[in-house]
C-alpha cells in the first residue's frame, strides 16, 4: 500500500516546514511527500530545493484548488493507493494517518481528519446539502460537538481539503478536483461527486490534526483586509456549485439570492458606521452573481 501526501503552500515557509515535519514524525509512514508550491515567493522555492527526500512542483499561483489539482494527479499518475491532502496550516498528529486507514472498508473512498484549533474541534463539515430550497441554508446539516460525542464516525457529503485521505478509486472514477475554483468550494464539489458515485466519506474525530490559528491579537481591520478579497470568491463559486447542483430549475437559478440579499443589507449598514465595505461593493455583488450564473470561474483579477 503507497501513501502520498499532497501538500499546498503558498508563501508560508514556517507553517510549510511545520506541516513537513508532522507527515515525517507519522507512526504509519508516509511513501512520499510532494509539496505544491504555488508560486511563493518568501524563500519556500529555495528550502524546498534542498530537501531531498520531498517531490517538489514548482507552478503558478493558481489557488488551492489548482494546486489539488496538480498534486492529486500528480499522486494518481504515479501509482499511489491513498493520497493524503492538506494545506501548509495543519499539523497531523503522529496517530493520525494510522487512525484513518484503521476506518478504511470496501465501500470508503475518503477518510477525514477532525480538526483542532485552539484545543477544540473546529468542525465545518457537512452531513446534507439543500439543493432544492432557497430560503434555507445551502450547508442543512453540519457535524456538530454532539455528532462527535455521539459517534467517532460520522457520515458527511462536504468536507474540506484539510486533511482527507482520498482512495485511489475515487479518483479513478470522478478524476481530479476541478482547478477553476480557484479558492472555495473546491473540497466541496469534489467530496460531494465522490458521494454522487456511491462512495462514503467519514468524518474520523480520534484523527485529529492541529489547525493553525491566524487571528489572535489581530485587529478587526486587519482581518477584513486579509479576508474580504475572498468573499469573492464566496459568492462567484456558492453561485456556482448551486447552478451545478441544484435539483430544480428554480433553484439552481435563484438559490444563491438570500446570500446576495444578505450581503447588500451588510454592505449598507456597514456604510454607515465603519469603513468594512465601499459603494463598489455593490457592483462586485453584481459581478460575482454574474460569473457564478454564466460558471465562468478562473483567478479573479
Amino acid at each position: 500500500m503507497k501513501i502520498a501526501a499532497v501538500v499546498v503552500t503558498y508563501n508560508r515557509i514556517n507553517l510549510l516546514q511545520k506541516t513537513i515535519r508532522a507527515l515525517k514524525e507519522q507512526e504509519t509512514p508516509v511513501n512520499r511527500i510532494i509539496a505544491i508550491n504555488n508560486g511563493s515567493t518568501d524563500g519556500t522555492e529555495k528550502w524546498l530545493e534542498k530537501q531531498s527526500d520531498i517531490t517538489v512542483i514548482n507552478q503558478d499561483n493558481v489557488g488551492g484548488s489548482g494546486g489539488f489539482y496538480t498534486g492529486i494527479k500528480y499522486a494518481f499518475e504515479n501509482g499511489f493507493d491513498w493520497i493524503w491532502c492538506m494545506d501548509d496550516d495543519v499539523y497531523p498528529q503522529k496517530d493520525c494517518l494510522k487512525k484513518l486507514l484503521s476506518y478504511d472498508s470496501e465501500n470508503i473512498g475518503i477518510l477525514c481528519p477532525m480538526r483542532i484549533q485552539n484545543k477544540k474541534p473546529y468542525l465545518s463539515e457537512v452531513k446534507k446539502l439543500n439543493l432544492t430550497n432557497p430560503f434555507r441554508k445551502l450547508h442543512k446539516e453540519k457535524i456538530t460537538n454532539r455528532d462527535i460525542e455521539k459517534s467517532k464516525t460520522n457520515e458527511i457529503v462536504g468536507m474540506t481539503f484539510e486533511g482527507p485521505l482520498i482512495k485511489r478509486k475515487v479518483v479513478e472514477k470522478i478524476k481530479y478536483p476541478n482547478k477553476e475554483y480557484f479558492l472555495f468550494y473546491d473540497d466541496t464539489d469534489y467530496s460531494y461527486r465522490a458521494y454522487l458515485a456511491g462512495f462514503k466519506i467519514l468524518h474520523i474525530s480520534d484523527a485529529n490534526l492541529i489547525k493553525e490559528s491566524f487571528f489572535d491579537n489581530v485587529s478587526d481591520i486587519e482581518k477584513v483586509r486579509r479576508n474580504k478579497w475572498k468573499l469573492q470568491y464566496h459568492l462567484r463559486n456558492t453561485t456556482y456549485f448551486i447552478k451545478i447542483y441544484g435539483k430544480t430549475a428554480f433553484f439552481k437559478n435563484f438559490g444563491s439570492f438570500p446570500l446576495y440579499i444578505r450581503m447588500f443589507f451588510a454592505i449598507t449598514k456597514n456604510l454607515l458606521f465603519n469603513n468594512k465595505y465601499s459603494v463598489q461593493d455593490y457592483c462586485m455583488l453584481g459581478k460575482m452573481f454574474y460569473a457564478g450564473i454564466n460558471k465562468k470561474l478562473g483567478k479573479i483579477q
